[in-house]
């Protein structure tokens, strides 16, 4: 019988040493013998449908045009942001295909549904092409440029998994230009143009995060006294002395670019106010709470996992949303402008 859901949630919450001592499931364990209902969940786990919320950086314009109340461009929006999940998650199951055996040597990752054998890898593979194409056909649906952003954001991260993630700080680069994609992708589904601020402050706070998972990767591999490497072969290239210097410059210049943003002419003349500079406070705290959760944490487990989970972090982000909102939209008359 493959792992229970049950029983790798309690896996997931030990220490990695403990961890270590669980051996990883046959790849063929139960297959042809799981319920459809267990192998349906099991296939939902592995599209990692909790990742989608970085998804929501495809929202940004959709706020900053001041489109948020726009009924057509709200659900043009959101319909983006499926079809932009959908595509991460053909990434996730496709990386997951590839990377099973060495998920299997990691304390945490061995438990995921394809490396512990609970899902089929050639049902993974079948989905993870379902949704990869499916994605970028009903995304022509809604913009041709749109759509182009998926494929290349398929093609890129494909490029990540089969080699690009081996090579440190190249592996980042790639997963915060991800992250400006994003952002592209909301623009182009609404049609409104975007700030290259807006785009600069993407990318450093995408590498500030992905730096500081890099961190908290070499920290639970120190904690753990297991190589990391075997896990993510780009680990040898990162050293955690350098990995904070980046991770400061990375937060610096995040910090810096949003309150650029804020102060621009174009953006003062465009919503007539400079009171967005007063909302710095709320994401310099969330890269603040972010490095400070990558440092003392000593599990196992995704930084992601632990920033929606922490209530400090979360509470920052909706009070940071609704002053932006507040400030946006009180003194909006008119039509939408764009950002």
């Amino acid at each position: 019988m493959a792992i229970p859901n049950q029983v790798r949630e309690q896996a997931a919450e030990q220490p990695p040493e403990i961890l270590a001592e669980v051996a990883p499931l046959p790849a063929d364990a139960g297959v042809g013998r799981a319920p459809t209902g267990y192998m349906l969940r099991t296939l939902v786990q592995g599209m990692r449908p909790h990742q989608w919320v970085k998804n929501g950086f495809l929202f940004a314009p959709l706020v900053f045009s001041r489109n948020l109340f726009h009924l057509e461009a709200f659900l043009t929006a959101v319909a983006a942001f499926f079809l932009f999940s959908a595509a991460a998650s053909a990434v996730y199951l496709g990386n997951d295909v590839l990377d099973v055996e060495a998920d299997r040597k990691h304390p945490v990752k061995r438990f995921r549904p394809i490396a512990s054998g609970a899902l089929p890898i050639p049902l993974a593979a079948g989905m993870a092409a379902f949704l990869a194409g499916g994605s970028v056909a009903v995304a022509t649906a809604i913009d041709l440029a749109f759509a182009a952003v998926i494929l290349g954001y398929l093609v890129m991260n494909t490029a990540y998994s089969v080699s690009l993630k081996r090579i440190a700080y190249v592996d980042v680069g790639v997963i915060a230009t991800g992250f400006v994609l994003r952002v592209l992708a909301g623009a182009l589904a609404i049609a409104v143009p975007t700030s290259n601020w807006l785009f600069v402050c993407t990318f450093a706070l995408a590498l500030f995060l992905g730096l500081g998972k890099r961190k908290h990767e070499l920290l639970v591999a120190v904690e753990s006294g297991h190589d990391g490497t075997k896990a993510r072969k780009s680990l040898k290239g990162y050293q955690l002395r350098h990995v904070n210097v980046a991770l400061l410059l990375a937060g610096v210049l995040a910090a810096a670019s949003y309150v650029l943003y804020t102060v621009a002419p174009e953006t003062h003349e465009k919503f007539d106010t400079y009171l967005l500079a007063l909302t710095l406070p709320f994401p310099a705290f969330g890269i603040w709470r972010f490095n400070q959760l990558v440092s003392h944490s000593a599990r196992a487990s995704s930084p992601t996992e632990a920033l929606i989970t922490d209530p400090p972090f979360v509470a920052n982000m909706v009070i940071w949303g609704v002053a932006v909102v507040a400030i946006l939209y009180s003194a909006l008359s008119g039509m939408p402008t764009p950002v």
